[in-house]
Order: structure tokens, then C-alpha cells, then sequence
């Protein structure tokens, strides 16, 4: 018979798996949080610190900021992309190989990146990262030819080119900026020789250890180096079938690892600790899987016109226990060094009596203190 798995422990299983079951006191040991994590999103935006920061801070609160550059620096990470710029484990790298012959080929071919500049001004670029060694974007002046927002120099689409390919690879960052060096010398060799459908399969094992449940198309998304199709064929081979109640009570059918059953019987008890979610945190960042598994429909406005925003620029989600309890617009006010909360928005159906206003306020205190600020103000009207 097919194993079905209700949805409190679907959702125990799947908070369980992404760090986020037990409080945040473990030891902020940043490689292993990433590398159960699979990749860590990084964020150009500091609204109170960059995204990459808070969501290690969400498992580890004795994490401080900054701290998971050091990681790039020594090459235990490398960056690249998977739907998004994120930090890597160096393990991964034998299977990326594809990935950097897929995006040098999209990102050559696509308009996008293409950069208008010939191949001997590609080879100039390149030629001086070679003999000058890191070099970042400011090193180079070619101006920006748009004014549209995500215009960017000719160098940078050049520099970006040959990035995705491989051909370079992030050195370090500086106040997250990023330095370009020669791939071979950031890296190493990359290509071990595997057959490429070797390094599928070794890409859907290792998405689905960090999924536990998903479908084809989720475990194909995960690290976006490998098709659906492929992912379907590797699932027929490798899964077992499972039917998952959703939040509303529907079954739906997805895949997991054969020791399945073991994993649901390892369940911990979850903490009630509540927690600011950030809106890049690899738990939630699929938005469907999310709305299907916890009820909690969320959408990042920050690109969104301020007039057409449900919510506002900068929501965190606010996670207790197995329950999406509400959301909160907040940033850190250099006027004042406080956290200035601008929006509360609690889940329809949930009181915040006593109890979760101090979680609440306690939650929003470490959060502050995290981004070096003093304190918490309400620009809006509070539980």
C-alpha cells in the first residue's frame, strides 16, 4: 500500500529537515547549516542585514554577521547560481559542470546578458583579471547605456558572461562586492570525467535529502541544473511513492527516499519558539509548495508599485511552531539605530493574547540586537 503522510507530519518533517524543528541554539557551525540547507540565497539588500545572514541567524542565533564570508575566502563555498546567486558547498562542485556549460551558453545567447562588446574587449577583461589577479566590478568604466532598473555596464554583462561559464568564479566579496578571478584558480578543475546523466543523479540524491518529500518538478527546481524529465525518469528508479495531505485536506501524490518511514518515526518535537522568517529562506522560498503545505499564501512585493502591494516592501513571515501565525514589515531606522516595525498583519483566525505578544516582542528584541540596533519602535498599531 502507498504510505500517506498527514500534513502535521509532513510539516514536522519538512521543518525538521530545513533546521528549523528545534530552537535556534545550536552552535553557528556555518558549513554544516549550508550544507544541510543544500546552498545559501544571497541578497543585495540590507533591510536590517542581508538575507544570506539572517536565514543562518533563524538556526543558529549566536551566529554573527558577516561571519559566513570566511567560508568563500578559504574555498570550502564557491558561488554560483542556482535560481539565484548562492553560496555553494565545495562538494557540489564535481556536479556543476553542466550547469557552467548550460548558463555560459544561455548567458551568451540571451539578451540580457550580452554585453555589446566585442571578443577582444571580452579578451582585454579578461587578459587583466589574469595578470592583475580579483578584480571587481569598479575596476573597470564602461558605462551603463539604459536607464531602466536593472541596466548594467557593458564590463559587468562581460564580466557576468563569463562568470556563469566558469571561466571566472567569485574570489571573495568586500562589503559584498563581488571580485571576479580566473575560474581555474578559484575552483580548480572542475571536470572529473563524469557522464553527465551520472551527475543528474547525483544532483536529485542530493536534493532529495534536503526535500525529504517532493515532486519531480520540486526536485528538478531544487538546485535548477537539471530538467523535469530527467527528474521524473531518476524518481521512477530511485522513490517511492507517498500521498501527503495538504493544509486544506487534499492528497496529493509526491515522492521520497525509500528509508521514508524511518525519518517519520525520527520526528522531533517541534519548538514554539516564534520566529521572523526571512523572505529568501530556502524553507519557504517555493511559494506553492509552501501555500500547499502550511496554508500561508505569500508573495515578495518588493518589486511591486507601493500602490499595488497587499502588504508592503520588506514582509518577514512570522513562524511558530508548524504555523504560519502572521507577518511583519520592519527595517532597521538609521535616524533612531532602533528596528521600526511599519506593519503587523496577524493570520486570520490567530489572537495574539500574552503569551505570543511576548514571543512576539522577545522574537523582535533578538532580531534587533542581531542587526546591531538598540531597540524596537511601532510605526503601526501593535498586538
Amino acid at each position: 500500500m502507498t504510505l500517506r503522510i498527514d500534513n502535521q507530519s509532513a510539516r514536522a518533517l519538512w521543518l525538521a529537515t530545513h533546521g528549523l524543528a528545534a530552537p535556534p541554539t545550536r552552535t553557528p557551525d556555518v558549513m554544516a547549516i549550508i550544507r544541510d540547507l543544500g546552498f545559501l540565497q544571497l541578497d543585495t539588500i540590507r533591510n536590517v542585514v542581508r538575507a544570506q545572514d539572517h536565514i543562518l541567524w533563524s538556526r543558529a542565533q549566536t551566529y554573527r554577521e558577516g561571519a559566513v564570508w570566511t567560508h568563500l575566502a578559504t574555498r570550502a563555498l564557491f558561488e554560483h547560481f542556482t535560481h539565484d546567486a548562492s553560496l555553494i558547498p565545495r562538494e557540489i562542485l564535481p556536479l556543476w559542470t553542466r550547469r557552467f556549460r548550460d548558463l555560459g551558453a544561455r548567458a551568451a545567447q540571451g539578451e540580457w546578458y550580452q554585453s555589446g562588446l566585442g571578443q577582444t574587449e571580452i579578451a582585454t577583461i579578461r587578459a587583466r583579471i589574469e595578470r592583475e589577479g580579483a578584480l571587481s566590478t569598479h575596476a573597470f568604466d564602461t558605462k551603463v547605456e539604459s536607464r531602466e532598473m536593472w541596466a548594467r555596464p557593458p564590463h559587468k554583462k562581460a564580466l557576468d558572461q563569463m562568470w556563469y561559464a566558469g571561466e571566472l568564479a567569485t574570489s571573495h566579496r568586500e562589503n559584498f562586492v563581488k571580485f571576479y578571478d580566473l575560474g581555474s584558480r578559484v575552483l580548480g578543475p572542475v571536470d572529473t570525467g563524469m557522464k553527465d546523466r551520472d551527475r543528474e543523479d547525483a544532483l536529485h540524491a542530493e536534493a532529495l535529502s534536503r526535500l525529504r518529500l517532493a515532486t519531480p518538478g520540486e526536485l528538478a527546481r531544487f538546485w535548477d541544473a537539471t530538467r523535469p524529465h530527467e527528474a521524473r525518469s531518476w524518481c521512477n528508479q530511485h522513490t517511492t511513492s507517498v500521498k501527503v495531505e495538504t493544509a486544506d485536506g487534499r492528497i496529493v501524490t509526491m515522492r521520497a527516499a525509500p528509508e521514508i518511514e524511518d525519518d517519520l518515526a525520527a520526528l522531533p518535537q517541534l519548538s514554539q519558539r516564534l520566529r521572523l522568517i526571512n523572505p529568501f529562506d530556502p524553507a519557504f522560498r517555493d511559494r506553492a509548495r509552501t501555500a500547499r503545505l502550511f496554508g500561508f499564501s505569500y508573495r515578495n512585493e518588493m518589486f511591486v508599485p507601493q500602490d499595488k502591494r497587499t502588504y508592503g516592501y520588506y514582509v518577514y513571515p512570522l513562524l511558530e511552531g508548524d504555523r504560519f501565525v502572521g507577518r511583519i514589515e520592519a527595517k532597521a531606522d538609521k535616524k533612531t539605530g532602533t528596528l521600526r516595525v511599519t506593519g503587523f498583519w496577524p493570520e486570520p483566525g490567530v489572537r495574539f493574547g500574552a503569551g505570543r505578544r511576548d514571543r512576539l516582542f522577545a522574537e523582535l528584541g533578538r532580531f534587533a540586537r542581531f542587526g546591531g540596533l538598540s531597540g524596537v519602535t511601532w510605526a503601526c498599531p501593535h498586538p
